[in-house]
């Protein structure tokens, strides 16, 4: 770790400065924060996921040893996934939803799957300011995702704070993503209801919606239902329920239903809340439920594989100067693409 003492004004205490370098230098103790997550500490939580995210190879170590103390009080929470483009409301309809369930008596996290963030340099839930009500409440934990190079990597991190979030004791955990791109594939694979929100009076061309996003929802709701914009909404609604039933019957039996609902006037939001618990009610008993858990576990397995193998290749130095030099050459057409990939690949297999 860089010394950052430098960064400390020079007229500072010296017991102060002391105190700061001791704590730069304080090694992460993997009991006290797992007892604290159990325990429900959000501060606790907050380290944890924070060592989670960390990039630096030290900390990962810690951070698998963190995940695997919290697994065995993992996966008693229902996790729904959000999504819907930039403007759809996301935000205000999360802070509704989280809401209404702390006055049921849960406790909510909310997470974010932001791979624009490399883009933006921020991510989707940075602005807290956005969900106010909620971020004060003391069962509510909310949480910006970490800025990565590769929406894979956001993923992994994004599902090993899932663990750590039901370990301490979140009941309902609502993941986010931007709406465009492929990041609604990977929050589908984490989650157990996902959730499309939409707009009246736009086309699916203009809100960048695709038809394997809807088809991946198990519901579509139409929101900012109010005002003048009322009557849209109704007929949207109308539209993508007929256009519902031309797609085949869902794995898990369940047939997508359309809902519209205000998040700014909070109209139509515990009706959204019903549907979801009839969908679990349904999905466990025939067994999807579990199935589905399985097999996220299985694809969680594969792509942390295949996020490794990626990190191991373009990080290794060696790697990195060939690549520069090969992606030379074939900009010279000095080879093929081909040819360079394959030699770059058994350049890294004889460097292991």
């Amino acid at each position: 770790m860089k010394d950052q003492s430098s960064k400390i004004p020079s007229n500072t205490n010296k017991n102060v400065i002391d105190r700061f370098k001791k704590l730069q230098q304080k090694e992460v103790s993997i009991p006290d924060i797992f007892d604290g997550i159990i325990s429900k500490n959000t501060a606790a939580l907050s380290k944890g996921i924070t060592l989670v995210e960390s990039s630096q190879k030290k900390h990962s170590q810690k951070a698998q040893q963190l995940i695997e103390k919290c697994l065995p009080f993992a996966n008693n929470s229902t996790r729904i996934g959000v999504t819907g483009v930039p403007g759809v409301g996301k935000s205000t309809f999360i802070e509704a939803l989280g809401n209404l369930l702390i006055k049921k008596g849960k406790r909510v996290a909310v997470l974010a799957v932001d791979p624009s963030s490399t883009i933006s340099g921020g991510s989707i839930l940075g602005d807290k300011t956005r969900m106010e009500s909620l971020v004060r409440s003391k069962g509510a934990f909310i949480r910006p995702s970490p800025s990565g190079s590769s929406l894979g990597g956001v993923a992994q991190k994004t599902r090993e704070s899932i663990i750590l979030c039901e370990a301490a004791g979140y009941d309902v955990i609502i993941i986010e993503t931007v709406g465009v791109g492929q990041s609604e594939t990977a929050v589908h694979s984490m989650v157990d209801f996902f959730l499309l929100l939409k707009l009246a009076g736009a086309g699916d061309e203009l809100q960048g919606i695709k038809r394997g996003i809807i088809e991946m929802a198990d519901a579509i709701v139409i929101n900012k239902a109010d005002g003048d914009n009322l009557k849209r909404a109704r007929e949207a609604r109308n539209q993508f329920k007929k256009a519902l039933h031309l797609y085949p019957i869902a794995e898990s039996s369940w047939s997508p239903e359309v809902l519209t609902c205000s998040a700014l006037k909070n109209t139509g939001i515990e009706e959204i809340w019903e549907l979801i618990l009839k969908y679990l009610e349904i999905s466990s008993k025939n067994g999807y439920f579990e199935q589905n858990r399985i097999r996220q576990n299985k694809f969680w397995l594969l792509q942390t594989i295949e996020e490794e193998l990626k990190s191991s290749f373009y990080n290794h130095p060696e790697i990195k100067k060939s690549l520069s030099d090969q992606i030379k050459a074939v900009q010279q057409h000095k080879i093929t693409p081909f040819a360079a990939a394959s030699y770059l690949l058994d350049q890294h297999k004889s460097l292991k």
